[in-house]
């Protein structure tokens, strides 16, 4: 068997990782093994940093909330993806999560690269990769950002209505473009098209023919269900009617070659949801009419790649005790609704918190337990507080914890690596983003 590689750095390495491609493990048993050694290669990180700290001598923003990133879950879900959908090109929706080193690591993998900004574009191509790897997946471009997509030879891009047309005629003129179709995304965790996306009627009857008109290089279809899409029918809806498109487009002497079926996609979820994208596929795009064709298949997965691969680690600041039936105390920790975690008023998450260390023991994860300190643990409940002045800046109202925590111990929240730390802000003078300690385990060929 492969031995294990084993890599905690601190962001700062200059050698951080040199991403070599996994060898894939056939057996159950290897993949359940691979998941537990990684769980403890984040425990002893989490562990490792939180022992460092001294709260009665350390200087101001040493103790800050921190994550740890297991870019060995990164990686898997890209093995997933590719397990599932083989013939779909992930295209990284970099929004999701900055940090340079996942799309490093997703780059180094063959993935490419969904931009909605300038700076979302340089991002990519300041880590080296070709521009020819972007699409920008934005429908409402600002003017100078359109330049300078021309500037650096970002050649794709998603429109829904005609004034971006024009704008594109007059800056980036030699740009490929996908017509964004609305979708029905009422399920989805949130909700898109409400904001981008044509009306069929609008794609065939307006765009396609002022791009005629134009003579601008209409290439394809984008679409997107929603992120964290739960009605798995509105992909069999949108890919029958991007097939409608290209027809019509065909019939104007127009050649489409691309479908971004957008994202929204969970790890959770794909199974029922990369069936649904396959048999939609092979219905409007059977083999034999893309190869003819020569249609290319590319997605835009961001939570999908990066949601269960960070845990966030924050410390208890506070407390305030609750003379209430039910309720220990309101508990104050130092991160919030204005920094980390955002995704509570942002993203429609509900993290949970879970103990991480509390007087001297640490909690992390069930499997660390034995009989003896499952007999003294109770259940305890509490409200939980982010660090800034306002009275919105709430964690939870009311969440059960194994232990009576006090000011000085430490809890985590799993599976923050989805619009979290992208959507920081610095309200009140907290530090907008949180360090980032780096596991990874992978297997050696």
């Amino acid at each position: 068997m492969a031995p294990y590689l084993e890599v905690l750095q601190d962001e700062n390495a200059n050698d951080f990782l040199s991403y070599e491609k996994p060898k894939v493990a056939d057996s159950f048993d290897f993949e359940r093994k691979n998941l537990a050694v990684a769980t403890d290669l984040v425990r002893a990180a989490l562990v490792t940093e939180v022992n460092n700290i001294d709260h009665d001598v350390c200087d101001a923003g040493d103790e800050d909330s921190f994550f740890v990133a297991d870019l060995g879950e990164v990686y898997r879900s890209y093995q997933l993806w590719m397990e599932k959908l083989p013939q779909v090109h992930p295209h990284y929706a970099v929004k999701c999560n900055t940090d340079v080193e996942v799309v490093k690591l997703l780059g180094s993998l063959g993935v490419n690269f969904d931009c909605a900004s300038k700076t979302e574009i340089d991002t990519v191509l300041g880590l080296g990769f070709d521009s020819l790897r972007i699409v920008y997946a934005n429908p409402c471009k600002t003017n100078s950002f359109i330049r300078h997509a021309r500037n650096v030879n970002v050649n794709l891009t998603t429109v829904d209505n005609g004034q971006e047309l024009h704008k594109l005629k007059k800056f980036h003129p030699e740009c490929d473009i996908l017509i964004r179709i609305a979708t029905d995304d009422s399920t989805a965790q949130c909700q898109l098209s409400t904001k981008f996306g044509c009306s069929l009627n609008c794609a065939v009857d307006e765009l396609l023919p002022l791009c005629k008109l134009l003579q601008l290089n209409v290439v394809g279809v984008a679409f997107h269900v929603g992120s964290g899409a739960k009605d798995f029918d509105s992909i069999y809806r949108a890919v029958k009617e991007a097939r409608y498109v290209f027809d019509r487009a065909e019939q104007l002497g127009m050649r489409m070659t691309v479908l971004d079926i957008g994202g929204g996609f969970e790890r959770e979820s794909f199974d029922k949801s990369s069936e649904m994208v396959n048999l939609s596929l092979n219905k409007f795009f059977p083999s034999t009419y893309t190869e003819q064709n020569g249609i290319r298949f590319i997605a835009e997965p961001g939570r999908f790649m990066v949601a269960n691969s960070f845990t966030l680690a924050t410390h208890i600041i506070a407390r305030r005790d609750l003379n209430v039936e039910g309720m220990e105390a309101m508990i104050y920790i130092n991160d919030g609704v204005y920094g980390n975690l955002n995704c509570i008023l942002f993203d429609h998450q509900h993290p949970t918190a879970k103990v991480l260390k509390h007087d001297g023991e640490v909690y992390f994860e069930d499997n660390t337990r034995t009989e003896t300190t499952d007999a003294k643990r109770k259940e305890f409940s509490f409200s939980i507080w982010g660090p800034t002045c306002d009275g919105l800046d709430c964690v939870s109202t009311k969440m059960i914890l194994d232990a009576n925590v006090q000011v000085g111990d430490w809890l985590y929240f799993s599976n923050l690596g989805a619009y979290t730390s992208a959507a920081t802000t610095s309200f009140n003078g907290f530090s907008s983003r949180a360090n980032v300690k780096y596991v990874m385990l992978a297997t050696l060929p």
